[in-house]
């Protein structure tokens, strides 16, 4: 991938003075008088940040392996996406940007069938399109509960009583049977609106003063590393939460018509678990009739090795709905089930539904990954750098500990000691590095992240626990 590189990016990392340095600062300043910047990380210039680097205002270029969260796919600036912003397809969606529920383009299904439905997992060929993870997420929690309301009636074709309507406009379902919850695991994380929040359990600070639901939360395998010397007790953990999931749906007081779960959980620490753990779910899931909703925000597009983590498991029954967003730069759900279309119009809709700009992106996206192959190379990449990072932790086993992450591509964390005063060491050094959890070190380099990146990341990685 020599000539895709040439000219695009710098052969390495480079820092003037601290970050923030005296630009920033200024410029953090001015910025916090109108916005708030308590969670900034690093102010960016980003007319002059480039393929896996990102620059600031001080001249500082960091090696990139946070990606804005997970969500740049193919680097910053890249030249096949910022030819597919200047067409004229693209300026058309953006400056005639349609309430796609009652103004969709003529041209939409082809537009989805060429770019989002071109990838959809198997056994999923139909797609509601919105605006962001947490809202994809949100969608497919409304679906489920329309899904299993439909249901109770008897079918699509039960009007709703009377008494449903004058009930739901006061917010009080008629007889507390009917409530209906989603079940998520402890630890996860699906977003920060308001119903998605609910099933978020990676962090207080997200959920502090806001309302929730009283919603079911099983515990998601806790495995010990390396995984090879605890595979009896990694089983037995993984036995336990599924039992755990089947007695939730059998006896939580507000019965789960959903589950919902991450192939790995990301913000909660970056935690795996096996595929027959996932096997087994979707099989607790099918035999009580309750869908399982996989949430690929974070882990789809590529980034494990496969273009959907949940193809690592080798499902026979596919999952009922697949939600993403992040790298695919636009957001929705994946179902299959003709039942999960609502069986009138406008119970699943606003203005927007999502943005057909950000469809285009994702479909020239879509054309990069496979004219260059990059599920394949992030595999191959992944298993470079895991185990160069196995080699590290050999050396210095108290800073690099349970690492995780092998085979699923470049979705590789470990545990430090010292994980904040790692991050911020990681920066000076050159290099923008990420956290979960409460000690987690988190990679998420982009689909372009190549074996010399790996290098240099290494470098500066054993510069920080060797000094």
């Amino acid at each position: 991938m020599t000539s895709y590189y040439a000219g695009w990016e710098p052969e390495g990392p480079t820092v003037k003075t601290e970050i923030p340095g005296p630009k920033s600062k200024e410029a953090i300043a001015k910025l916090d008088k109108v916005f708030d910047t308590r969670a900034l990380n690093m102010l960016t210039d980003f007319q002059k940040s480039s393929g896996n680097y990102i620059a600031d205002p001080d001249g500082n270029v960091l090696l990139d392996v946070y990606a804005q969260i997970a969500s740049i796919p193919l680097g910053y600036n890249n030249p096949a996406l910022a030819k597919a912003a200047r067409s004229d397809e693209m300026v058309s969606s953006l400056i005639n940007r349609p309430a796609l529920g009652n103004f969709p383009p003529h041209d939409w299904a082809h537009v989805l069938e060429s770019g989002i439905l071109r990838v959809a997992p198997k056994g999923l060929n139909q797609v509601f399109t919105a605006m962001a993870g947490s809202d994809a997420n949100e969608t497919a929690y409304k679906a489920a509960f329309m899904w299993r309301r439909q249901h109770d009636r008897g079918g699509p074709n039960v009007e709703f009583t009377e008494e449903e309507m004058a009930s739901a406009m006061n917010n009080a379902e008629p007889g507390a049977s009917q409530h209906l919850s989603i079940m998520s695991f402890k630890s996860a994380f699906h977003g920060r609106l308001f119903g998605s929040l609910s099933t978020t359990r990676s962090k207080p600070i997200h959920k502090l003063d806001i309302p929730a639901f009283d919603w079911p939360q099983a515990t998601f395998p806790q495995l010990k590393y390396p995984l090879e010397q605890h595979a009896e007790e990694n089983a037995a953990a993984e036995k336990a939460s599924l039992d755990e999931v089947e007695h939730l749906i059998l006896n939580y007081h507000i019965p789960p018509c959903a589950v919902v779960v991450e192939p790995i959980q990301s913000e909660g620490g970056d935690n795996h678990a096996s595929p027959a753990f996932f096997r087994g779910l979707r099989a607790v899931t099918r035999k009580h009739g309750v869908l399982l909703i996989v949430d690929e925000v974070q882990t789809g597009l590529g980034a494990t090795g496969k273009f959907w983590a949940h193809e690592h498991w080798d499902l026979s029954d596919p999952p009922d709905m697949v939600t993403f967003s992040k790298k695919a730069q636009t957001a929705g759900y994946y179902y299959g089930n003709p039942e999960l279309r609502p069986n009138k119009p406008y119970r699943q809709f606003n203005t927007w539904m999502g943005d057909p700009a950000r469809a285009l992106l994702f479909r020239a996206i879509v054309d990069e990954v496979e004219r260059l192959d990059l599920v394949s190379r992030t595999a191959a990449v992944g298993d470079y750098l895991f185990g160069r990072l196995e080699g590290l932790a050999a050396r210095f086993p108290d800073e690099f500990r349970n690492l995780r992450g092998k085979g699923a591509g470049t979705f590789i964390a470990f545990d430090s000691p010292r994980r904040d005063e790692f991050l911020r060491r990681a920066k000076a050094l050159g290099v923008n590095v990420g956290g979960s959890g409460v000690s987690a070190v988190r990679l998420r380099p982009m689909l372009i992240f190549q074996e010399s990146h790996a290098d240099i990341l290494l470098k500066v990685f054993e510069k920080i626990v060797s000094t």
